[in-house]
This record gives structure tokens, sequence and C-alpha cells, in this order.
């Protein structure tokens, strides 16, 4: 089957303040797993490529695919909707499915909103898509399908939650060459994103990626990634690296060998990664550094100890202070955020993170604030 994936055109903080993207690599993952199965896959990263509704109307004309594959963030589901009545209208024939964290606990919801829109994929994207372009193929029941939500007649159906992937080294490599790899840059070099591991298995009630990936963290073997990283640098000439990982230093050993095994290829390349408070050790730090990692993003979220223990945190100011310390003595550049509005918050609290950012002296200090998104305990209480 011919089947277009696409990240629709939005507005983009990231890209507004960095004048970058990073790749779409939930698209580039699914890409590759059709592709495999023999499919014409065609991916559209309309930030990257600066594309307009137009545009996407002309890819839509000349490539006629059977299925187009959205995905969308909360803050760009109606930017979805927009693309989704594009196709319908372009191409009334192809079928358009939809993932993605917003979508998958707001499934029933996206239906009812946008008639455009003929399937939701919960989850984790690769194995459901996989069985769906399957199914329609086949023009087969979408209730043997597990993971979806779909029309059938007035109703709206879903079937039980599709399997985790178990051993994330049986996924192929994202599909970069059907990206524009040239076009993501920061600072002049080319930059890609790594994603190594899935699943987190603390409690913050801000996040949703525990709900979405699960609370069993699953991870690519070092030698998996390192495959990766060779393809970035030697097909693509990658020279900047951010480790998308929800925490990348959850498990130490595995850590310093991916910096191990960095060094013993000599893959002359500086990167990015995120840990958490509790999970930094000072040797990891120090391998961390030795490896080309220059930065470092540390979730701090708040300077009471009491608000965080409200957000169920894990951590303690202490914890963050030694984090902090830690990465310093390594000679790591630390990014350390923090979050504004968490229940309870009063203007004495919130002078409190400000002064404790303060204390903590990072490289850089991030403020955002609490955002109660679908799939979060914090969504249930702000409702």
């Amino acid at each position: 089957m011919k089947v277009m994936l696409v990240l629709p055109p939005s507005q983009s903080a990231i890209s507004s303040v960095l004048g970058t993207t990073g790749p779409p690599l939930g698209l580039a993952y699914i890409a590759s797993v059709l592709e495999r199965e023999g499919h014409d896959v065609r991916i559209i990263d309309s930030l990257a490529l600066n594309y307009s509704l137009k545009d996407l109307r002309s890819e839509v004309k000349s490539f006629d695919p059977d299925v187009v594959g959205l995905t969308a963030t909360t803050p760009a589901i109606y930017d979805a909707y927009k693309v989704a009545k594009l196709v319908k209208l372009t191409n009334p024939n192809a079928k358009v499915v939809i993932g993605g964290p917003h979508v998958t606990f707001t499934a029933e919801e996206t239906l009812r909103e946008c008639p455009y829109i003929d399937v939701v994929v919960r989850g984790e994207g690769e194995m459901v898509m996989s069985s769906l372009i399957k199914n329609l193929e086949k023009d087969r029941p979408l209730k043997e399908v597990k993971g979806v939500t779909y029309r059938h007649g007035q109703d709206i159906r879903s079937t039980q939650d599709a399997p985790l992937i178990r051993d994330l080294n049986e996924l192929p490599l994202p599909a970069y060459h059907l990206l524009p790899m040239e076009r993501y840059r920061v600072g002049g070099k080319r930059f890609g994103t790594v994603i190594t591991s899935r699943g987190c298995p603390f409690q913050c009630i801000f996040c949703s990626s525990s709900q979405l990936y699960g609370k069993f963290w699953r991870a690519r073997s070092p030698e998996n990634v390192l495959e990766e990283l060779r393809v970035l640098r030697d097909k693509y000439g990658i020279r900047e690296v951010e480790f998308l990982d929800d925490t990348f230093t959850l498990n130490n050993k595995r850590a310093e060998r991916i910096c191990e095994l960095i060094k013993i290829e000599g893959l002359d390349i500086s990167w990015s990664c995120s840990s958490r408070a509790d999970t930094l050790a000072r040797r990891l730090a120090l391998k961390l550094k030795s490896a080309g990692c220059h930065f470092l993003y540390l979730g701090v979220e708040s300077g009471s100890q009491k608000l965080l223990n409200i957000i169920r945190k894990g951590i303690t100011l202490e914890q963050a202070k030694n984090a902090i310390r830690v990465a310093k003595h390594a000679g790591l550049n630390t990014l350390a955020s923090f979050m504004l509005g968490i229940p309870g918050e009063t203007k004495e609290t919130i002078k409190k993170t400000i002064n404790f950012a303060k204390r903590l002296n990072p490289t850089l200090a991030q403020f955002t604030l609490c955002t109660p998104y679908p799939g979060t305990r914090l969504y249930e209480i702000a409702k």
C-alpha cells in the first residue's frame, strides 16, 4: 500500500527560538517497519520543510496515498485536524489515521471532534500501524487490530490495548532516508536525535510518558545504539546528537557502556541527554563528559519539597543540589527545568523556586507553566 506519514504544519516554540526542529522519530520508526513489509512509504516533515497546507495538498495529490498517518501533540492537535480535512477533500478514498500522545488518551473525543479522521492508533505505533495496514489492505475488520479506536457506522469502537514491544533491538533503525536530514541543524552543525529506551518507572503526575510507553523501562543494547550513531555520522554527517530518552542515565552501567563504545569507535560527536537527580553518579558524569556529552538536562521542578511531593517527583532538594554539583565537577553544562503553578503553589513557593534556581546556578534555568496534559494524573486532578 502507499502510505504517507505527516507531521502537520504548526507553530513550534522550539523552532521559533532555536531555528531548528529534530527529526520526527515516531514517524521514522513506523516508516521503517512498513518499508520492511513492502509498503511504499513517504514522510512529510512539514516543520523542517516549511510546508503550508497548500504545499501538503500538492504532495497528497502527487503521491495519491491509500493511507495518511498523522501525529500530533496536544498543542498541535487542531493543526492535525486541518490536515485530515485537507486529505479527505483532496483524496476522499484515503484512510486517515492519527497517533501520538494526545490522541492515545482522547481517542473517542478525537473522532467526535474531527469527522475526517477514520482511525486512532493508541500507544506505541509501530506494530499497531503494521497490523492496521495489513487489515486495510486485505479489507479485514478493524476489530482484529489491537490498539485502535475507529468508526463503525455511527458508532465509535475501541479494541484492547496492544502489547508493548519487549525487545526494542528488533525494530529497524528509523527511516532517515525518507527525511530531509540536511535541514536539521543547530549552531551550524548537522543535528540528529536518538531514542535509546522507552518506558518510565517513576510516578510524576505531570508526565504521560509512563502511560504511553509503560511503567516498565525497556532499553536498546549499547551496540544497537552505536549502530544508529554510526549511520547518523557516516551517512548523514551528523555531529550533534540529542538523546531523547526520559532518563538516559536510569541504568548507569548501560549508559557507561554507550559512552565507552562512542570512545572506542572514535565517533567524534557532541551530544546531550536527560538525567534525574537521583540517577547521576559521579563516575557516570565523568564518563558522559569524556565521551562527548556537553549538556545535561535535569528536571528539578520546584524549590519547595512539599510541592515536589505533591507532584510525586520522587527526589529531594538535596539530591538536586548534589546532581548539579556532580555535573559541574565533571565539566558538564546543565539545564535545570522548573515548573510554576503546581497545585498548592503560592507566591512564596514561586519565590522559593526562583531562589533555589539561583543557588543551584545551572548553566541554564528553564521555567515553564505546570500544564495538565491528557493522560496524566494532573489532568484528572485539574478536571
